[in-house]
């Protein structure tokens, strides 16, 4: 026993240090256990084919999908607009809508996502912006309470309930609880955030970290969309079965052709696949395909008129084609040469849209452009030939990295695909006269979120999952083996029970509470709640009392840790984009924390009575 918890201890202060990454303290807490014949192999590694990880990495997928599809964005940018400029409205639905959407996204990816929204609407609606990051991270963490799949600890005491033969808790039973959490976040954090929340620096969001120039950036820089004209090809097209040689359309119009879209429809909608081809002379038109091209309104309009084209008000996209910039060096190749002699679309398969050289901008008649040292060419083509060319390519530097350039466009066409496969798992995990246990849900829906193409790629979807969270999990969980093994659960359990228990059940509620949310100000929730489980659990059962709020008390001490900016990921993403000093979090997140246990030790019990 004292081995297991000096183990324990060490692990708990680095991870409190935090110098070394929070999944190594976990693998080498878990090699010592395997060294020191507490575990055995096949104790020390159960961990890893345990449903909650499993489930975890599916729910990743999953989230990732959301967001990749950009059907979270989307949802959330046209709900977040309804409250307009009122600071009220704005607070409460975003407190709302955030907790929504982390019932079902992981509480960072939701941050990640409402971020950028609620910091451009604080700007519209003349609102310092530090007023509402700290409560968006907290929502998230709030909205977690919400579902079984909405934070780890969640599914922390979940699976401590069905080890121990215990009535498993189903989709919506934290439902009510968080309920209870997002009203007492929006009581609480109403005047305190108007009270605390001035921000010292970066307060509207306007100094934060320098980023790379966004396609869309780009796309205004060169004045792409100046002259855009979008025309769709029809049956009886006289551009219909030519090739873009054929039609000639550079040379007869000065039009340049920025991309041909080809959208097929099966017989759902939910199955539409749209196909980017990048312009060549061999891109060969069909019925229905849309053409982009860039250049005079008026040729544009002849072109039109010439191949009986109709005019269509599809916006450009990103998809498999993308755009970035590149800059020859002085060991470039391409120095000396012109576009036509260059061979860059027969070399790497992209398209040159427009030249930078000083000030000045080209995108006419680039065909016969010589390049020069430092020029910096706007490039179009497959992202990963774009990436070819950061490659291999001598003498060239591609600003910016195509590839996570890439992951951060949204398939916006399979959004109403990736939302019925999401609502299809919640069905499958809800349902009891569904046969499918949750985690064979979460592993479907995943599977098929990839397999449809709601995410990229395989590559793309591997990506979405934090590994060092899974890790982290997997590594911890069986040390809950090792304290039950070695009773040092028990032991702290029969303190608790001994101290606090003969008191009353309330006064061990809140012990575990309190305990469960002090710890998680040092170590992560998760961790912290595969400890504190088997304890309550034990704790529970030595005052013969239902383990079940004793284990929404773990959860909810683990989730509810605002006092920190690093006690959760959410509270230190915002922190310096609201220009937040620890302070601001102690003022704000310590009296919610209290506030938030003090409700529910008093909830709790009539939610799952003792």
């Amino acid at each position: 026993m004292i081995t297991t918890l000096i183990i324990l201890a060490l692990s708990a202060v680095f991870f409190a240090m935090g110098k070394v990454r929070s999944d190594l303290v976990a693998l080498c807490a878990l090699v010592a256990l395997l060294l020191t014949g507490i575990l055995t192999p096949q104790e020390a590694l159960s961990g890893f084919s345990n449903s909650v990880v499993i489930m975890m990495v599916g729910l990743f997928v999953v989230g990732g999908a959301i967001v990749q599809t950009g059907l979270a964005k989307k949802a959330s940018g046209k709900l977040m607009t309804l409250a307009g400029d009122n600071e009220l409205g704005l607070f409460l639905l975003l407190m709302v809508v955030t907790a929504v959407i982390g019932a079902f996204v992981s509480n960072t990816g939701t941050v990640a996502l409402m971020m950028p929204i609620v910091v451009s609407l604080a700007q519209k609606a003349k609102i310092r912006a530090s007023r509402l990051l700290m409560p968006l991270a907290f929502a998230s963490s709030m909205g977690g309470m919400l579902t079984l799949i909405g934070t780890p600890p969640n599914l922390v005491i979940q699976d401590a309930l069905t080890e121990n033969g215990f009535e498993p808790l189903r989709f919506f039973s934290f439902l009510p609880v968080g309920i209870v959490c997002i009203v007492v976040g929006i009581i609480v954090l109403l005047p305190l955030s108007k009270r605390f929340l001035n921000g010292s620096k970066n307060q509207d969001g306007e100094s934060r970290p320098a980023r790379g120039k966004s396609l869309d950036d780009l796309m205004e820089e060169y004045r792409l969309t100046d002259n855009l004209a979008v025309f769709t090809v029809g049956a009886d097209s006289l551009a219909n079965g030519k090739t873009l040689a054929e039609m000639d359309i550079h040379h007869r119009y000065g039009l340049t052709v920025l991309e041909v879209r080809r959208i097929k429809k099966g017989h759902s909608p939910l199955m539409k696949e749209v196909e980017q081809r990048l312009a060549g002379p061999d891109t060969k038109l069909t019925d229905g395909d849309i053409v982009y091209v860039s250049g005079d309104c008026k040729q544009a309009e002849n072109l039109a008129s010439d191949m009986g084209l109709k005019k269509a008000t599809e916006e450009i996209a990103f998809y498999d084609i993308g755009i970035a910039e590149i800059v020859l060096m002085h060991n470039s190749r391409l120095c000396g040469k012109t576009l036509k002699d260059a061979g860059l679309r027969r070399l790497y398969n992209v398209n040159v849209l427009g030249v930078r050289r000083g000030d000045s901008y080209v995108n006419d008649n680039l065909a016969d452009m010589e390049f020069r040292q430092g020029d910096i060419l706007l490039i179009q083509g497959k992202w990963n030939n774009i990436q070819r060319i950061a490659d291999v390519a001598e003498g060239i530097v591609v600003i910016g990295q195509p590839l996570e350039q890439a992951s951060r466009v949204t398939l916006d066409y399979k959004a109403p695909l990736a939302g019925v496969i999401m609502l299809a798992m919640i069905a499958m995990m809800v349902f009891d006269f569904i046969p499918v246990v949750p985690v064979t849900a979460v592993m479907i829906a995943g599977l098929l979120m990839v397999i449809s193409g709601c995410i990229r790629s395989v590559e793309a979807a591997y990506k979405t999952i934090n590994w060092e969270s899974i890790v982290l999990i997997a590594a911890m969980l069986p040390m809950s083996v090792a304290l039950e093994k070695t009773g040092a659960s028990a032991l702290v359990a029969s303190l608790l029970a001994d101290n606090l228990g003969q008191a009353s059940p309330y006064a061990l509620l809140a012990g575990i509470y309190f305990t469960t949310s002090f710890l998680t100000m040092f170590i992560s929730n998760t961790a912290t709640a595969v400890l504190m489980s088997p304890i309550a659990l034990t704790s529970a059962a030595a005052i013969g009392v239902s383990p079940y709020p004793m284990l929404f008390a773990v959860t909810l001490g683990a989730s509810m840790c605002f006092a920190s900016p690093f006690s959760t990921p959410p509270n230190a993403l915002v922190m310096q984009a609201g220009g937040y000093t620890f302070m601001d979090y102690v003022k704000v997140g310590l009296p919610l924390q209290i506030i938030m246990g003090i409700v529910m030790i008093g909830v709790l019990p009539l939610l799952f009575p003792f």
